[in-house]
């Protein structure tokens, strides 16, 4: 990080590339003259991509490092884990806030209770959460009780797979899967 040149801290400075809103030239609140030019970097510039996640517990957005997704990263709030290998419930509000908030694809299972291939597809869902995971997150939207999901996003049948990046569907298939290695297939192959 200290050979990264002054020029640079100037230019990111300059075109509001600091995240933590320390600085702001434009409000006479620049706070970057009072640390060190390495820690000014450090701290407020980061070479790497940070990707924010939403926590599966308490649905708080955190900003993980997409070099530390794999090591198991613990939500800032409650301390829980990111990552716990099993798809997600989630109702509509829940839903929006992952799929707008997350940079990372979401795979969604809209499915009903009385539904048999959708009990048919389960498992295999949850096999492939755990081969997924954490570079993508897969959650399952009962279409029972959130009507107003499924209607917009004009759920026909269940089980309907629907994969999103960036807040976008990207990629849908209706009908149960029968294997994690399927389920896996599909959604990497749609997500190139």
């Amino acid at each position: 990080m200290d050979q990264i040149p002054d020029l640079l801290a100037r230019d990111a400075h300059r075109h509001g590339l600091f995240r933590d809103g320390g600085c702001d030239h434009r409000l006479r609140r620049c706070q970057c003259t009072r640390l060190p030019r390495v820690l000014r970097i450090e701290r407020n510039w980061s070479l790497t991509p940070i990707s924010p996640i939403v926590c599966p517990h308490c649905h708080t957005t955190n900003r993980v490092k997409a070099a530390d997704l794999a090591s198991a990263p613990d939500c800032g709030s409650c301390h829980k884990p990111l990552f716990t290998g099993t798809p997600l419930a989630l109702d509509e509000a829940g839903f929006d806030r992952h799929i707008g908030r997350s940079q990372i694809p979401v795979l969604v299972d809209f499915w009903a209770p009385w539904c048999g291939p959708c009990r048919m597809m389960a498992p295999a869902f949850e096999q492939a959460a755990a081969q997924l995971e954490p570079r993508m997150r897969l959650v399952k939207v009962n279409t029972e009780e959130a009507q107003a999901l499924a209607a917009r996003f004009n759920i026909r049948s269940i089980p309907t797979l629907a994969l999103f990046r960036d807040g976008k569907e990207v990629a849908r298939q209706p009908g149960a899967m029968r294997s994690a290695a399927e389920i896996a297939g599909w959604a990497q192959s749609n997500l190139r």
